[in-house]
């Protein structure tokens, strides 16, 4: 049975941010995750996680500057200090929250430069190396051009093959079905050749990024396929709900905790 992570970012925004793990555990979640948990406290986080009675499924490393446009910094030739600063500041966070995965942003960059190629790799390497020391996962997730243009990693051959090229048992694949529709299509296929190397599932539906309830995918039968392939790892919420938040939980009572 799937164990859904409401994304806090997108979910419960009628909610002060520090206020939604108290709503997503009422509304029936057991897990949480987001994009970033940086303008608040550790401390604070784990506090409201543990009030909550929530696991921490997943958070991104720091982006850069996200205000002025950045989408992360692995890829950026010239920015390895920077990046690595940014490491030790996720870890912090994951002592504090318990959380088992991260998913590094690769940033705006050209996927055929051969040195932004290099500098992504260093740097997943390094983030890899200090995670697995405190036995967390790195997890590499592909983006759709449309939702971000001109990110760097854009295709999830590509980003499996950065995987397997690695060959680290704690880098794996973040597996975004909402991405991946919409880059390649071939939803359930891709699943089922990518379940080995995959840390962390999120779902939307298409190609609207609403609750997945409908449009392009069966959400029903993608997540009996993912009990099939026996995934055990949370599937973020990771959609913008149509209306309010609570009003679009349909989907999801018959996985209420």
């Amino acid at each position: 049975m799937p164990r859904f992570a409401a994304n806090l970012t997108m979910m419960f925004s009628e909610w002060a941010f520090l206020d939604r793990f108290a709503a997503a555990s009422e509304a029936g979640f057991a897990a949480v995750e987001f994009l970033f948990p940086y303008e608040h406290a550790p401390e604070e986080v784990a506090r409201r996680l543990s009030d909550a009675k929530l696991e921490q499924a997943l958070f991104n490393m720091p982006p850069g500057d996200w205000a002025k446009g950045e989408r992360g910094i692995a890829a950026l030739p010239g920015r390895e200090a920077e990046f690595r600063a940014s490491v030790d500041t996720a870890l912090r966070y994951a002592d504090a929250t318990g959380v088992k995965r991260l998913h590094m942003m690769a940033g705006l960059a050209d996927p055929r430069d051969p040195a932004a190629v290099a500098t992504y790799l260093a740097n997943a390497r390094h983030a890899a190396e200090r995670l697995g020391a405190k036995g967390l996962d790195l997890v590499l997730e592909p983006i759709n051009g449309r939702n971000m243009p001109g990110y760097f990693l854009n295709d999830f051959g590509m980003a499996a093959g950065f995987v397997r090229a690695m060959g680290l048992p704690n880098v794996k694949l973040q597996f975004d079905i909402y991405h991946c529709q919409i880059i390649h299509g071939d939803v359930t296929m891709r699943l089922r050749a990518l379940m080995p190397i995959t840390g962390h599932v999120q779902i939307a539906s298409v190609p609207s990024r609403h609750e997945p309830d409908g449009e392009e995918l069966n959400h029903p039968f993608l997540f009996e396929e993912l009990d099939r392939l026996g995934y055990d790892g949370f599937v973020g919420c990771e959609y913008i709900p149509r209306a309010g938040t609570l009003e679009g939980l349909g989907w999801f009572a018959p996985w209420r905790r």
